[in-house]
Order: C-alpha cells, then sequence, then structure tokens
C-alpha cells in the first residue's frame, strides 16, 4: 500500500481528497497547515506528496522546496487554482513532479499519483542498482587483486621450478668444489702437510658459505613479506653499504663514491630491505667492472640518493647505482627480472636482482635499469616519500646502530679469520 500524504488548508477538500484516495489503496496522511504537513513527512519519511499551493504562511512553493532540500527523491504533487499557470510552471521549475488544477477531478488526479508512483520506483530501483553496482564492483576488484596475487605466487613458483636445472648446474659446481676442498684436508691431515690442509678447510667453509647464501636467497624469493618500516636514514644506509665493499672495490681497482642528497634527512622504509637492494646493487656495479675487458678504463661505482618532487608536491625517494663497467645488451636487459638469470658466467645463481625487485614492489617502489655494453649501468629505484604520524626516534636511532655494528662485524669478519688461519699455520711451522 502507498503512502501518500495530503497537505490542504480547506478542511472538506481535504476529507473528500482523503476518502476518494482511501478507496483507491493509498494509505493517506493528512494535514491543514504546512507546518504540520513538513513534521509529518520528516517523521514519516513519506515518498508521495500531495499540497495546494495557496495557503497561509508557508505556501505550497515553499512546502515544496523544503521537502526537496530534505529528499531529492520525493514525489511531490501541487494542486493550483484554475488559470494560476505561472505558478505551475513556478512548481514544475522547483521540482514537481506534476500540477492539478481546481476543480480536481479523480481521473486526472489518479493518472497524476500513477506517475509519480512510476517515478519513485523507477528512482528506487536506480539507487538500489547504483548501491549493488558499487558493492558489485568491490567484489570483482577484491577477486581482481586476489587473482593477481595468486598468479604473481603461481608464477614465482614457476619461475623457481623452471630454473631448477640452471640452478642444479650452479650448485654441482659447489658440490665439486666442496669435494675437492675435502679431498686436500684428507690428504693434508695424515701427511702432515698443513697448507694443504688450510687450503682445503678454506674452500670447504667458502663453498659452504654459497650453498647457505643459495638456500636463503630461495627463501626470500619464494616467501611473502610485509616490509617492517621504521624511521630510518637512507644517506647513512648508502654510507654503510659502501663502507662494506670498500675493500673489495679497492682490491680490483674499483673508485666506490657516493653522492648524497643532503635534504633527505628521514625516510619511512623497512632499513634492512633497503640496505640488502643497496648491497645487491653495488655488487652488481663492482661485478660490471670486475668483469669488463676494458683495463684502460679507470672504473667507478656511484651511489646517489635524492629527492624528486612532482607538479602535485608529492616527494620520491630515488636511489642511484650507476658503474661504468661492461655493461649489458639489450637483450640481456629483458632477461634481467624475467626468470633467474645471471651474467658472471656460472658464477652467479641470477636470484639477487629477483629477490631486489621482489623486496622494492614489496614497498610499492619501482626499479628500472638504463645499460649499454662496454659504458656501464645505472639502475634507479624509486620510493614514495611519506612519514607517519609518530617519531619513534629513539628506536630509529638505535635501529642505526645496530645495522652499524652488524656492518662493521661483516666486515672484519674475513680478517679476523684470515689471521685466524695464519696463527694456525704459524703454529704449525712451528
Amino acid at each position: 500500500m502507498t503512502r501518500l500524504l495530503l497537505i490542504d488548508d480547506e478542511r472538506p477538500i481535504l476529507e473528500t481528497l482523503e476518502t476518494s484516495l482511501t478507496s483507491e489503496g493509498y494509505d493517506v496522511m493528512t494535514a491543514e497547515t504546512s507546518k504540520e504537513g513538513l513534521r509529518i513527512f520528516e517523521e514519516e519519511g513519506i515518498k508521495l506528496i500531495l499540497t495546494d499551493i495557496k495557503m497561509p504562511g508557508i505556501d505550497g512553493i515553499e512546502v515544496l522546496k523544503k521537502v526537496k532540500a530534505i529528499d531529492e527523491e520525493a514525489e511531490v504533487i501541487v494542486i493550483t487554482g484554475h488559470g494560476d499557470m505561472d505558478t505551475a510552471i513556478a512548481a514544475l521549475q522547483y521540482g514537481a513532479s506534476d500540477f492539478i488544477t481546481k476543480p480536481i477531478r479523480d481521473e486526472v488526479l489518479l493518472l497524476a499519483l500513477e506517475r509519480a508512483k512510476k517515478t519513485l520506483a523507477m528512482s528506487q530501483q536506480l539507487r538500489s542498482y547504483t548501491e549493488h553496482l558499487e558493492q558489485k564492483v568491490e567484489e570483482h576488484r577484491l577477486e581482481l587483486r586476489q587473482a593477481q596475487e595468486e598468479l604473481i605466487r603461481n608464477e614465482r613458483l614457476a619461475t623457481i621450478g623452471e630454473t631448477v636445472a640452471g640452478l642444479a648446474h650452479y650448485i654441482k659446481n659447489v658440490v665439486t668444489a666442496l669435494q675437492g676442498g675435502m679431498h686436500m684436508v684428507e690428504r693434508g691431515m695424515p701427511r702432515h702437510r698443513p697448507q694443504m690442509f688450510e687450503e682445503g678447510w678454506a674452500m670447504v667453509q667458502r663453498h659452504v658459505g654459497k650453498v647457505s647464501d643459495l638456500a636463503l636467497a630461495l627463501l626470500r624469493y619464494s616467501k611473502e613479506r610485509t616490509p617492517e618500516r621504521s624511521i630510518c636514514r637512507p644517506n647513512d644506509i648508502v654510507s654503510e653499504v659502501v663502507e662494506l665493499f670498500k675493500d673489495t672495490a679497492e682490491e680490483h681497482n674499483v673508485k666506490l663514491k657516493t653522492v648524497l642528497d643532503p635534504n633527505l634527512t628521514e625516510a619511512y622504509l623497512d632499513r634492512d630491505g633497503i640496505h640488502r637492494v643497496l648491497v645487491n646493487l653495488v655488487s652488481n656495479g663492482i661485478d660490471g667492472c670486475i668483469y669488463d675487458t676494458d683495463t684502460s678504463k679507470g672504473w667507478s661505482v656511484i651511489v646517489k640518493t635524492r629527492i624528486e618532487t612532482n607538479t602535485e608536491s608529492a616527494e620520491t625517494i630515488v636511489f642511484e647505482v650507476t658503474d661504468n663497467g661492461c655493461g649489458m645488451t639489450d637483450e640481456v636487459k629483458q632477461k634481467l627480472f624475467s626468470r633467474f638469470f645471471s651474467t658472471k658466467a656460472g658464477r652467479g645463481t641470477g636470484l639477487g636482482l629477483l629477490i631486489t625487485q621482489k623486496i622494492i614492489h614489496e614497498h610499492g617502489g619501482e626499479i628500472s635499469v638504463k645499460s649499454k655494453a662496454g659504458r656501464g649501468t645505472t639502475f634507479s629505484v624509486r620510493f614514495n616519500h611519506y612519514m607517519p604520524n609518530v617519531s619513534p626516534r629513539a628506536i630509529c636511532y638505535a635501529s642505526e646502530k645496530e645495522h652499524r655494528l652488524r656492518a662493521q662485524m661483516e666486515k672484519a669478519l674475513p680478517r679476523a679469520l684470515q689471521t685466524l688461519q695464519s696463527v694456525k699455520k704459524t703454529d704449525s711451522n712451528a
């Protein structure tokens, strides 16, 4: 049953219309004043209103305006005097669905009400459709996101499976070296040949480390991970990584330089993840120089940081690692991130760049590469620069000290092992 509100200050007309419309199946509520009618409209939420234009106080036009201001979907039919066409047109301009003139004819009134009911039904249907459409779009967006995530997981696992043969070749080389080291240890011990023993044991240690690194790399690539962000200093991370590779670079006559943006003071990033990304990129840059056959060059690896600002004042953190080593062909560049691929002729697994890309994507960042064969390579990494509404500086600085200490330990460990081996060798000769 359709609810209908009648507003008219003439009681006889009100009663006549109420009786007539009730017999037509309408649930009729009445009001003799505009104020009372607006109260009933707001309290009852009625969608269909029939109001007279000429009323004392608030006239029908004002009633129409107030109803539409409260509920645009409400349908208002106005009753005008015979020949009062200007008022009727004004009512239509303010959003009335229809108008009827006095004396009121039942068939005209019923026809106007039917049109208003159809308009109401269409409005409600459209609103329902829009709400359901938004819900459906959100559901499909969620399904699409889940499908994309599943596709990424499947592709990653498929990539691992497809490259087992290549990794097997790498592992075979490691196992062969292990066997060689074990053979030297076995021969050196009973024959009291400490130099052979030391060299064999060092070979075993070195290649056990390679197997361990490979296993950890595979786990990092296959495992989903959410970045553990904290407030950190990107320039300090770069300095630590450069310090870590300083001796290796000097050993191979590669100059390791930094160009750090002083405006990049703090960022909200996963410190360990960014450290690992830079370690991989700097290591690759040094290797690019080591494998370069043009010995006339003065090789260098430059690590840069900067902040870029776009037209919308959004800031981007940029890390760049540039070397002037052997560079890459276009064919090699296309393979870098598509599957396990190494340019190191069996000395690498190809996992480094895949893990680097994965960490960057987990941050919502981007990585790109520019390279020319014989001239060198530049890797660029970009992250959105934003800070949380907290200031855990003490935690941040403590974390930085921890990472500096870890970097120092990583750098000192090879020297300590070398010293220990020298001491052992001296004791054996004595």
